[in-house]
């Protein structure tokens, strides 16, 4: 056996006793011999000491362990409950640095990129891949993404954000709704867009909308064209048919309104952010505890009232434009679209296929997504007064004798007694009565020339009477041709609402 060194020698002791390990060791030395028989009475008593002074021990190790059981059991709850409360600080301090990173690049995010734009609109902001090359064919700007949209349109993109989300409630609204007469009867609502969504609207109008080429059936709110030039194919004829569609604009949904932009070669993520910006719900007004609260009540839709609205349907429509006018072609019939009046007109013996015409007219306007109006068919025959879009077409483009006559008569009474009291369709009767003139003068010049004269003269002697937004100062007949959408300054042939009344 190898040299113990003194702490196993206490050891080895320990385990039985000393006299015990003495004994052990003379014998293995060769200083006792095994051989010698039976122990004698002090050797024996010396192992069995040994041997209950290990039991010994054993007992007394058992009893230490269960004495400290309890002391043991607090000290390994202690000691976990310092690492899991340091655990928990670790964790914190990392959660935290993880929020403050999370907010920094969700800031950094939200600087750069819009990601939500509201429930069930915002799945396909993350598509931000265009057509270039139909954009480039259409000739109309390429955008990155919305940051690249904001920049262009010259404001921010927390701005276009604002102005492009969408919630079911709300306590800010971009639009003023109000209602306008109309000559039928009844009420037409008219949806305003506020300021700011009004300068961004005006800017889709410009750089994008005005640019996609229109069927050349469709002249409502068109470049260069009129209700003039919507009722100048139809001067003579025959027959004239006209076909309203019903609720035309709410016809047109947001997704409608988004695909046309998809179509158009713009990505997912602009597409979604130009059809929210075009369109708004149906909304109910509800006042709670002082605070108005303004809850969505249908789907989105083209508002009859935003400057996009009509550029947006003649782009849409240019299918139905080009099947329209086919159909119209092959039984001999003109055809041409103003908004969503159309018109169909022939002459000689081709007026007896109007019931086709409007059957198949019926059956491609459903077709196309819209619905006729049943109580606006008209159709005009040989021997009565014939109108497009309010222009008589009879023999040639005129004006209503009756309307013009009271027109005259009313411009008499304010000459002679001033503006009190006095009205001329709906609106502020200075806004109206330059608005019809002018109708007048596009209409037929020889009459409107001096009814514009006069207007002039009204409107300078009662200037400061004049809502300020509508200053528009003096027309001038030599230079009263339009060159932008609409600026024929009607709706429809409704001479008593003038355009800017209604965009």
């Amino acid at each position: 056996m190898a040299n113990l060194t003194r702490q196993e020698l206490y050891d080895k002791i320990k385990e039985s006793s000393k006299d015990e390990y003495i004994l052990a060791e003379m014998i293995r030395l060769g200083f006792w011999e095994e051989e010698r028989g039976e122990p004698t009475l002090s050797e024996q008593l010396i192992k069995e000491h040994g041997a209950l002074t290990r039991e010994l021990n054993k007992l007394l190790a058992k009893q230490r362990r269960y004495r400290n059981r309890e002391a043991l059991l607090k000290e390994l709850a202690k000691q976990r409950m310092e690492e899991s409360k340091r655990k928990q600080k670790e964790n914190k301090e990392r959660r935290e640095k993880e929020r403050i990173a999370k907010a920094e690049a969700w800031k950094k995010k939200q600087a750069e990129e819009i990601v939500f734009l509201g429930k069930g609109v915002s799945a396909g902001l993350s598509k931000t891949e265009s057509d270039t090359k139909r954009l480039t064919d259409f000739n109309l700007p390429v955008f990155e993404n919305a940051l690249a949209l904001a920049t262009a349109i010259g404001i921010s993109l927390n701005e276009l954000r604002f102005l492009s989300f969408s919630r079911k409630t709300s306590t800010v609204s971009h639009y003023k709704r109000f209602y306008l007469a109309k000559k039928t009867g009844g009420k037409r609502l008219i949806s305003a867009p506020m300021p700011r969504l009004k300068a961004v609207q005006h800017w889709i109008l410009e750089h994008i909308l005005y640019k996609v080429p229109l069927h050349d059936a469709a002249h409502g709110f068109a470049l260069d064209r009129s209700i003039k030039t919507n009722a100048r194919p139809h001067l003579q004829a025959d027959i004239v048919v006209n076909i309203d569609v019903k609720n035309f604009f709410p016809t047109i949904s947001y997704r409608r309104t988004k695909g046309m932009f998809k179509k158009l070669g713009y990505s997912e993520q602009i597409a979604t952010i130009l059809g929210l910006i075009c369109t708004e719900p149906e909304v109910d007004e509800v006042v709670m505890d002082g605070k108005t609260y303004f809850i969505d009540k249908s789907e989105r839709f083209l508002p009859q009232g935003a400057p996009t609205s009509p550029a947006i349907t003649n782009i849409i429509c240019y299918r139905l434009d080009k099947r329209l006018e086919g159909m119209a072609k092959k039984v001999n019939y003109i055809y041409t679209r103003y908004a969503d009046d159309m018109t169909f007109s022939a002459k000689g013996q081709k007026i007896k296929d109007v019931n086709r015409v409007l059957w198949q007219a019926k059956q491609i306007v459903e077709d196309e997504g819209f619905t006729v109006h049943p109580d606006k068919i008209h159709i005009m025959r040989t021997g009565s007064r014939k109108e497009v879009t309010g222009v008589i077409v009879n023999d040639k483009l005129g004006i209503q004798r009756k309307k013009l006559r009271n027109f005259r008569a009313t411009l008499y009474q304010i000459e002679q007694t001033g503006i009190e009291g006095k009205t001329w369709g709906n609106g502020h009767i200075l806004n109206t009565i330059q608005g019809y003139a002018s109708y007048v003068y596009m209409i037929d010049p020889a009459k409107g020339a001096p009814l514009l004269a006069r207007v002039n003269a009204i409107l300078e002697q009662h200037h400061n009477e004049r809502p300020v937004s509508k200053r528009l100062g003096k027309v001038d007949p030599s230079n009263n041709t339009s060159k932008s959408q609409g600026g024929d300054n009607q709706n429809k042939g409704d001479e008593d609402s003038p355009w800017w009344k209604v965009w």
